[in-house]
């Protein structure tokens, strides 16, 4: 009886720790879900609320029954793989029929209370707030709530771009020498947050009524101030106070903007869709075409440079450090691969020292006088060097191996045959490896096509021919879309996605024309 019940009792406490783990899974995926969900629609993110939603639900069908046993495994891969590369790609796709960009960020309410809200002048006699600046969301990018103290009877209002003046109940904040210092749900930012969001923040302005609203007038106090821009929303318009002139909605490019009967349009716009403009664009603009395939062909030729010359490299060390005759083979195979084990990006930054004109080493020690990064052909040579530098180790650790594992027989034979040393490398060795790495010189390939450490940490895409912005002479595709999303005439977040779409569409035909390529080595075998 005493050994019929003992697996029971052991079922029964192995069980106990089961329950706990799933108890505490559900109920953190629940209490997640709660949080997270209001906040994404309140952004209007609704990918990721369906995102969210499907996953907390799969969570529950998957864990609190004993049926989909494989689903439980496959399931935190799978929502990995969508969280971090199914649904960035469906965003940069979906934001390529768009207007997106700086000034076009948000919708038309937001648009109508940031063209009010910028339009607020502040009188000798406007009335003045203790401000507090706070987050529900992510303090770098908002969105901005403002917390306000009134001097006078010590009040506490809040409001934002979509939210006007509201008064606040004194239990859910608390105040300290006439500022809101914490609010229930909200992250008050500090100083040096509030410097970094400074522009951003600038934007924001509180509506009181239809004429006047609160914005910031420093870090620690807001103005309530009269709008010159009075928006009548059945007609769909803006009127200056000041001047008169009537603003209505009219399209400029592929954009509705408020335009005036003079032509002037007022700076502030919204997300809207256009269409396949950006990818007409992208391809008749004969400026932008010509930038693209100017830096498609350097791309091309950038990453097969890198990858052929890591690889004759890195396969010429292996052979001679795989000869037993060779001593201290250890030791010399341990200094090859310390450029590895140094971190990309400090490499980098080293060359980019050893190229300066004036002071740099190579010049110095070689006493030359090359511009090695104002003049766009000695700069691609500079990348590709320094490329070398970086990447012919990889390619030494993975010949090596491949050498070692190739069959003794085969060079025997070889050398029976009367093959030279020369001859057997060639005919035999070099046929050989290429079946093993080939799949790996792809995927090198496919790196370097998109290598944009590269050419940012040592050229920063240039050096630039005069009036041009859009691309450097070392600027590969990558890092000109980088520029174009992220450059100083403005953001287009929009035009960045086309040519993102494009590049990808380009990457996964040379990858399928390669490993179609590489599948013919397979008949060596």
């Amino acid at each position: 009886m005493t050994t019929t019940q003992a697996p029971a009792h052991r079922s029964r406490s192995s069980s106990i720790p089961t329950i706990l783990g799933k108890v505490l899974l559900l109920g953190a995926t629940l209490a997640i879900a709660i949080w997270i969900i209001p906040a994404l629609i309140a952004l209007q993110q609704w990918l990721w609320v369906a995102v969210v939603l499907f996953a907390a639900i799969g969570i529950f069908v998957l864990y609190t029954t004993k049926r989909f046993i494989p689903g439980k495994y496959i399931f935190p891969g799978t929502f990995f793989l969508v969280v971090f590369l199914i649904a960035p790609i469906v965003l940069t796709f979906a934001y390529s029929f768009t207007n997106f960009g700086d000034g076009t960020r948000g919708s038309k309410e937001q648009a109508v209370s940031a063209i009010m809200g910028n339009s607020v002048q502040q009188a000798p006699d406007s009335p003045r707030y203790g401000l507090s600046v706070a987050t529900a969301g992510d303090p770098a990018a908002g969105p901005y709530t403002f917390f306000l103290v009134d001097p006078e009877d010590q009040k506490v209002y809040q409001g934002s771009l979509e939210q006007d003046l509201t008064p606040v109940p004194a239990g859910d904040v608390t105040v300290e020498g006439g500022r809101v210092t914490e609010a229930q749900g909200f992250t008050i930012l500090t100083m040096p947050q509030i410097n970094a969001a400074g522009r951003e923040i600038q934007q924001v302005s509180v509506k009181v009524d239809e004429d006047s609203a609160i914005r910031m007038l420093t870090a620690n106090q807001a103005f309530e101030g009269t709008a010159t821009m009075v928006y009548d929303e059945e007609a769909d318009t803006f009127t200056n106070t000041t001047s008169g002139a009537v603003y209505t909605v009219q399209k400029v490019g592929n954009t509705d903007y408020f335009v005036d009967e003079a032509g002037n349009r007022l700076p502030q716009s919204w997300l809207q869709g256009v269409g396949g403009a950006n990818y007409m664009r992208l391809f008749t603009d004969g400026k932008i075409a010509g930038q693209f395939l100017k830096a498609f062909g350097w791309t091309l030729v950038f990453a097969a440079g890198s990858v052929l010359s890591t690889f004759l490299v890195g396969f010429a060390l292996a052979l001679v450090l795989n000869d037993e005759r060779m001593k201290s083979r250890r030791f010399y195979r341990s200094v090859l691969l310390m450029p590895y084990a140094i971190p990309a990006f400090i490499a980098i930054l080293m060359w980019s020292n050893f190229y300066n004109r004036d002071f740099g080493l190579i010049n110095q020690v070689l006493h030359l006088h090359i511009n090695w990064l104002g003049d766009p052909t000695w700069a691609k040579a500079a990348v590709l060097l320094t490329n070398l530098w970086m990447g012919f180790p990889y390619m030494f650790i993975v010949c090596t191996g491949a050498l070692q594992a190739l069959p003794g027989d085969v060079m025997e034979a070889a050398k029976i045959d009367g093959a030279s040393r020369l001859q057997t490398t060639m005919r035999v060795v070099m046929p050989l490896l290429l079946v093993a790495v080939s799949p790996l010189l792809v995927a090198s390939f496919a790196f370097n096509f998109n290598n944009f450490n590269a050419i940012q940490l040592l050229t920063e895409g240039g050096p630039f021919p005069a009036g041009e912005y859009t691309r450097g002479g070392t600027d590969i595709l990558i890092s000109m879309i980088y520029r174009i999303a992220f450059g100083g005439s403005g953001a287009d977040f929009g035009f960045a996605s086309a040519v993102s779409v494009a590049l990808f569409v380009l990457t996964g035909v040379i990858a399928a024309l390669q490993f179609r390529f590489t599948s013919v080595l397979e008949d060596v075998n």
